[in-house]
């Protein structure tokens, strides 16, 4: 590498949000460039942002701005250069990036399911005619209406510690957690189940870290490209080029999810109506290098079977 590395005098920094889950995150990564570089601890700084969406709790997204509340206060320090790189959780980004800056880095992807968490009951079906369900997620309360329009939805945000002291308050009597969250805090017994996606597909990009850059920082560049990994790459370009296409937003319940099969792509994707009354899915199979295109006819498609009121923005 031509460019010089950091170091404990000029430390690379990392910027993130200040759950225990986005720490997880950003000490993951600085553990696999300090791996992949053979640098010490000491030659990366974590940078903790404050964000807007961690700290408005009492509002559905949508109300205050959508997705780019977990990131905006995070990419204008990567603008102004107060960090290096940013470490996201990608099902909370947005499909674009401000000007000047690119997400081209992802760690391996994790599991990408949904976990079921309740204190006493041991799977959705298990749940009693109108149970409280929390969830913050359009994607979840949509698919839960579908499935379960008995159920009572009630907003749930905030971190898992958040939710987990919720469920033992008694707001709701169950929710839903990334199992990848759960596995990464080493609390993946908290869910009692893990559904499948056949069951409920997930959240585009759910399981999956990115890394952003600076676009004109060849030297940080150079650093990531040492830890992205390629397969997890190719699932996203699918997924999220499914989303843009979709123009998805915490307003529109979308779900998709791909899968590597050898050098073949199978993507799945599926919108919904937000009250759960209604969902219209389908799926592409091809190369893997064509995963792009795959998830632009996909979103095309589904959207060429939706009627016009189906979405708000419509």
């Amino acid at each position: 590498m031509t460019h010089p590395l950091p170091s404990p005098d000029r430390p690379l920094k990392i910027g993130t949000r200040g759950s225990p889950l986005a720490l997880w995150q950003a000490h993951e990564t600085r553990r696999c460039l300090m791996a992949a570089l053979d640098l010490p601890e000491g030659a990366f700084e974590i940078v903790i942002i404050k964000v807007t969406g961690d700290q408005i709790l009492d509002k559905p997204l949508k109300e205050i701005g959508g997705k780019g509340l977990f990131t905006r206060e995070i990419e204008e320090a990567l603008l102004a250069g107060a960090i290096d790189i940013a470490v996201h959780s990608m099902k909370d980004m947005p499909t674009l990036q401000p000007e000047g800056l690119v997400l081209d880095c992802y760690l391996p992807r994790e599991d990408v399911r949904d976990g079921f968490v309740s204190p006493h009951h041991g799977g959705l079906d298990d749940l009693p005619q109108g149970a409280v369900v929390g969830s913050s997620s359009l994607r979840r309360r949509a698919q839960l209406g579908l499935r379960r329009p008995d159920l009572k939805l009630v907003e749930f945000r905030g971190n898992v510690q958040t939710r987990m002291r919720k469920l033992d308050e008694g707001v709701a009597v169950a929710t839903f957690l990334a199992m990848a969250g759960l596995n990464r805090l080493g609390m993946a017994h908290v869910a009692r189940t893990a559904i499948s996606p056949d069951e409920m597909l997930p959240a585009v990009a759910q399981g999956a870290i990115g890394i952003e850059r600076r676009l004109a920082d060849a030297r940080v560049a150079a650093m990531l490209d040492r830890i992205h990994d390629h397969a997890t790459g190719l699932r996203l370009a699918a997924e999220r080029t499914f989303l843009l296409t979709l123009d998805g937003s915490c307003e529109t319940p979308i779900a998709g999810l791909a899968v590597l099969e050898g050098e073949s792509l199978w993507l799945r994707g599926e919108i919904l109506r937000p009250d759960g009354t209604q969902s219209i899915s389908g799926e592409r199979r091809g190369l893997a290098r064509d995963g792009a295109a795959l998830g632009r006819d996909l979103a095309q498609e589904l959207l060429s079977r939706a009627p016009k009121d189906f979405f708000g923005w419509h």
